[in-house]
Parts: structure tokens; sequence; C-alpha cells
């Protein structure tokens, strides 16, 4: 197990701990991404009620090669959150990059996706890079000196509050450095059944990717949570714009973690993921509060979903 491993692994353990010693009921959305969730995830994507994924690819097909003739080619593409990098082939066939970074923290998922890319380009240079990426970061040395574009597609951004969204750009500023572009995904507010029914979908693979938190926490923890006396909830909270998913104890529960022992009673939450959904100017403010300026932005027909390119362009004090 190398260092990089070895924080995440104590980062997960730490989360998980003050989620029930301090009783905040909260972990953070991150941790649903181990190698099992990551690949319910790559499921979710497909389902029919998912529509992010099909409407955000939609826009790539179409606009990429409008994208790359703002950004210009031959730069190294920095993908945060990479997964599978489904989506970023369309990208990559338009932008002709002279490198390609994908960022992601599930080392084994990330190895995966990056081999098969590497089938698809054989002639990129792929960098792959494990890594929490809510921090900067210290890119391959193979690219530090090439124009670089961002990419974090999915309304991945949508998972954290203002504030965190806030500071994850700006450490998304400071790793591209001054000059670099961004291509970002934002998921658009929308009518709640839709919303709901895509985080809650009728076949229950969403449930079973909740769910998977609490079995990461008993391989990985040595617990003994009962899986099966929860059951997961997804709820539109319209006063914060987001989809909340929770876990919810069907029954009072005992368990231990790291041999330390917990209690919820019947009914108790514990809060694992937000979706921020965002209007038509909030995607462009929250932009700007993280120091990047909006260049372009590509909608589909329903305005279900949006694509903003950015420049982290030197700062001004005035006016």
């Amino acid at each position: 197990m190398d260092m990089t491993t070895s924080r995440v692994d104590s980062a997960f353990k730490d989360d998980v701990l003050r989620c029930f010693e301090r009783e905040i009921y909260a972990i953070p959305a991150r941790w649903l991404y181990d190698r099992q969730g990551s690949e319910l995830f790559e499921q979710i994507t497909d389902l029919a009620e998912y529509y992010p994924t099909r409407t955000e690819t939609d826009l790539l097909k179409r606009y990429s090669a409008e994208v790359t003739e703002m950004t210009g080619s031959n730069r190294a593409v920095i993908e945060f959150g990479s997964g599978s990098s489904t989506k970023t082939p369309h990208l990559l066939r338009a932008a002709d990059p002279a490198a390609y970074v994908p960022i992601d923290i599930s080392g084994e998922f990330l190895a995966h996706s990056a081999a098969q890319l590497q089938q698809q380009f054989p002639d990129l240079a792929i960098y792959p890079l494990e890594a929490d990426f809510m921090r900067r970061l210290n890119l391959p040395d193979e690219v530090k000196d090439m124009p670089k574009l961002g990419f974090f597609p999915g309304s991945t951004i949508g998972n954290m509050i203002a504030r965190t969204s806030v500071d994850l750009l700006r450490f998304m500023r400071e790793t591209l450095g001054l000059g670099s572009q961004l291509l970002i995904g934002f998921d658009r507010v929308k009518d709640t059944d839709t919303l709901v029914a895509a985080y809650d979908d009728s076949a229950g693979v969403t449930a079973e990717f909740s769910l998977n938190l609490l079995h990461r926490i008993n391989r990985e923890l040595d617990s003994d949570i009962a899986v099966d006396q929860f059951r997961h909830v997804a709820v539109w909270n319209d006063l914060f714009a987001r989809i909340e998913i929770y876990l919810e104890a069907q029954s009072d529960v005992c368990f231990s973690i790291d041999n330390r022992s917990f209690n919820l009673a019947k009914g108790q939450q514990i809060h694992i993921e937000n979706s921020h959904k965002y209007g038509l100017r909030d995607a462009r403010l929250m932009l700007r509060a993280g120091g990047w300026s909006p260049v372009c932005e590509w909608s589909d027909e329903r305005d279900y979903f949006s694509l903003v390119l950015a420049k982290a362009d030197a700062f001004k004090h005035a006016p």
C-alpha cells in the first residue's frame, strides 16, 4: 500500500468515526466511490431515470469541437474525478490534447479506466493520478509546463455545499494555473418528480450504491453494521435547491467500528450525499467566486443540463 492509499484510508476512518462519535450523522459523499461504488455508479448512469449522463454526453458530442475552437488544441486535459472516463473520449477526439491526466480517489478503478482509454487513444500520453482532488494537487512533471484544460463533468460540483464548491474551484485554479481553462458540467433545477426519480430509481440500483457505503465500512474498518436494517432515502430540499440522500435506520441498531460501540435509534438518518441543482445564473456566479471567468455556456433543448467553459484570468482589484 502506497502513501497516498494510506492517507485516504486514514481519512475515511476519521470521517466515519467523526460521524458517529460527534453524532453529526453525516459522511462525505466521496467515500461512496470505492471500486464497488464506482462500478454501481456506472450502472446508475445507464438507468432510464438518470438523465444527467445522457444529456451531458449529448452536449459533449455536439459541442466539443466548438470548445476546442475556443481553447485551442495540444493542451493537457486534466480530469477531476474521472471515474470510468466514459464521456471523456468525446472531448479528447475534438481537443487533440498533448496529454491526459485522469484524477480519481479510487486507485484500482482509475488504473482500469486509464488502461481502457489508452487502448482507444494509443498515441496519447496518459498519466493517471490517484488523489483526492478536494485540495491543491501536484500534477505530474510531464504536464506542468503545458497549457491546461480542466475537465469536471457530471455536475459533481453539486455534491458539495456552496462554500466547499467555491474552495474546490479555487484549488482547481491553483492546480491548473493562471491562463488555464475549465470545462465543467452543471445540472439545472427542474420538476421535482424528475429529480427524485433520478436518485431513487425503480430498479433499486441507487439504493444499492448508497448502502454500499455501509458495506465498505464493514469491509475496511472492522465493523459489523447490519446493512439490511437501513434503507436509502432521497428527497428534494427546495430551500437549498438540492437532492439530499440519507441512509435511514429501520430499527434500533447497535454496531462497532474499530472496537468502538455505537447505537442508532429507529428513524435516525445518516446524510451521505447532496446533489445541488443550479438556476440559469447560479453556476456563473459560483465560478466567479472561485476565480474563474465564464467564457461560454451550452445547454440542451430542455435546459436540463449545461456545460460552461471558464478561464483563470488574473485577478482584478477594481472596479
